[in-house]
C-alpha cells in the first residue's frame, strides 16, 4: 500500500514539474505514472552503479556531481519514453532538482502517514 501511494505521489510530483517547468512536458496522467516508474526503476538500479563509477569526481566536486547523476536519470527517462519530454540537459537539472523536492516532501509525509 505504501509504495504503490508513493508511486502515484511521485507521477503527481511530475505533473507538478511539467506545470511549474517548461522545460518539461508530461502529457497525461498515464505518461507520467509510467514516468515516475521508469525513474524510480533507473534510480533504484543505474544510479548505483554511477555514483560508485563517478566517485572521484564525485569528492572532487564535493558532492556537486549527483546532481548531474540525478538530471542523466531524469533525462534518459524522458529519452525512452512516449509522453515524458526534457527539452535539453539543463532542463532535466532543473526538472530533477525540482522533483527530487517534492519527492523529499512525499517521503515525509507518507513516512508520517503509515507510522500512525
Amino acid at each position: 500500500m505504501k509504495l504503490i501511494l508513493k508511486w502515484l505521489l511521485c507521477a503527481a510530483a511530475l505533473l507538478c514539474v511539467a506545470y511549474l517547468y517548461s522545460g518539461v512536458v508530461v502529457s497525461s496522467l498515464g505518461a507520467a505514472l509510467i514516468a515516475a516508474f521508469v525513474i524510480g526503476l533507473f534510480n533504484m538500479v543505474l544510479r548505483p552503479v554511477l555514483v560508485v563509477l563517478t566517485l572521484p569526481v564525485t569528492l572532487v566536486t564535493l558532492g556537486l556531481f549527483l546532481f548531474v547523476i540525478n538530471a542523466l536519470m531524469f533525462w534518459s527517462a524522458a529519452g525512452i519514453l512516449e509522453g515524458f519530454y526534457v527539452r535539453d540537459f539543463f532542463a532535466a537539472l532543473w526538472g530533477s532538482l525540482i522533483y527530487s523536492a517534492l519527492g523529499l516532501v512525499i517521503d515525509s509525509v507518507v513516512e508520517r502517514l503509515f507510522l500512525k
